[in-house]
């Protein structure tokens, strides 16, 4: 397996470790409860250097990227980020990632580790008409992301960076724990918080991620693992690749539409099929729900209205913090319509679930 360059510091903090994508990687520490709700209420801090770091370069940077991305990258300035997907010509997903504007003709792509190398191999491929130079730097960078509502502070105490000052999905550069760093307000938790993306040796990054999580004692602030992050993720709903999107399902049909900008200069990549499909309409939806019968819906568990399959969940989990179970699912859009009651199967058992607002839960700002 693959190792992160502070896999060290997960044994040294005693988590429970497993496979994930091919990485060696703490699914829990203290447990997922326990890390969840420290997330809400505290602040969790969490190994994500198995993601992927494309960079792109070059005179027509900005050009090869909108061309790839569904989001309108001409909108980004140095020091901004959007989400975005990558997508096929069907205008579903390859992956979703985030776009970050380096500095004019400089953008760096963030991509789900699963997909790293398909990502890159696409990416690759379809910038090649552009002048610009593409290169897969994961493994030089180590990423952590400090969550939470102490994230501020907590990461204050590294970094003479003033961090209230950066906005939501804007990020700096500059020196955290004698480092030069990209610190970015962002995360996958529903919660504030910064991800810190930096090249160091191994020993160095095991280092940081152990001085983190002994100046979070401080605050309450626990590590935290792949469990919670999930949970975390979908009360937040926020999508995971290979559940919620895929390539088999369309931006407008994962209910994603702010990402896609249909109108924006230059084509790209899906733009025909999803202008035709806006113009004709979806047929299936993916929306959120509520299980109102005893029961915890799991990836995979079919959907059912008036008695027929219509649909599986995509995730579901019983949600630590809002105490209840939930999920998402696609169901055909005459039954998306939040109050609509339908079935989940579980296991020989048909439950009753219902059809709801999302996101499950927002923070307070």
């Amino acid at each position: 397996m693959k190792k992160t360059k502070v896999n060290e510091a997960h044994y040294t903090l005693g988590a429970k470790m497993v496979e994930f994508v091919g990485w060696d990687m703490p699914v829990q520490y203290s447990g997922l409860v326990t890390e969840h709700m420290a997330v809400r209420t505290t602040g969790g801090l969490f190994d994500v250097s198995h993601m992927g770091e494309v960079f792109v370069r070059g005179k027509d940077a900005q050009k090869a990227v909108q061309y790839i991305v569904s989001n309108d990258v001409s909108k980004l300035v140095p020091g901004k980020i959007q989400y975005a997907g990558l997508l096929t010509d069907t205008g579903c997903f390859i992956d979703d990632l985030l776009v970050y504007m380096i500095k004019e003709n400089e953008y760096l792509l963030v991509v789900n580790a699963a997909n790293l190398d398909k990502d890159f191999a696409w990416i690759a491929a379809k910038t090649a008409p552009f002048d610009v130079k593409v290169e897969n730097v994961s493994d030089q960078y180590a990423q952590i992301a400090i969550q939470g509502p102490v994230a501020g502070r907590w990461l204050g105490e590294f970094t003479g960076i003033d961090l209230a000052a950066i906005p939501y999905y804007h990020f700096e550069i500059g020196k955290v724990h004698g480092l030069e760093m990209i610190v970015s307000r962002t995360g996958y938790t529903g919660e504030d918080g910064f991800e810190i993306y930096f090249i160091s040796e191994d020993a160095w990054a095991t280092k940081m991620f152990l001085a983190l999580a002994e100046k979070g004692r401080a605050y309450d602030a626990l590590p935290a693992g792949l469990g919670c992050r999930d949970t975390l993720r979908l009360e937040a709903k926020m999508a995971l690749y290979g559940n919620d999107i895929d390539d088999a399902h369309t931006v407008l049909e994962a209910d994603l539409a702010w990402i896609l900008k249909l109108k924006k200069e230059g084509d790209f990549i899906g733009r025909a099929a999803l202008q035709r499909q806006k113009d004709e309409g979806i047929h299936r939806k993916l929306i959120g729900f509520e299980l109102i019968e005893k029961g915890v819906p799991r990836h995979g568990y079919p959907a059912l209205c008036d008695g027929k399959i219509v649909g599986e969940v995509t995730s579901g989990t019983f949600a630590p913090f809002l105490k209840k179970p939930i999920g998402l699912a696609y169901l055909p859009l005459e039954k998306t319509e939040v109050g609509t009651n339908f079935q989940v199967k579980i296991r020989d058992n048909l439950v009753s679930a219902r059809v709801v607002e999302t996101p499950f839960y927002k923070r307070t700002k």
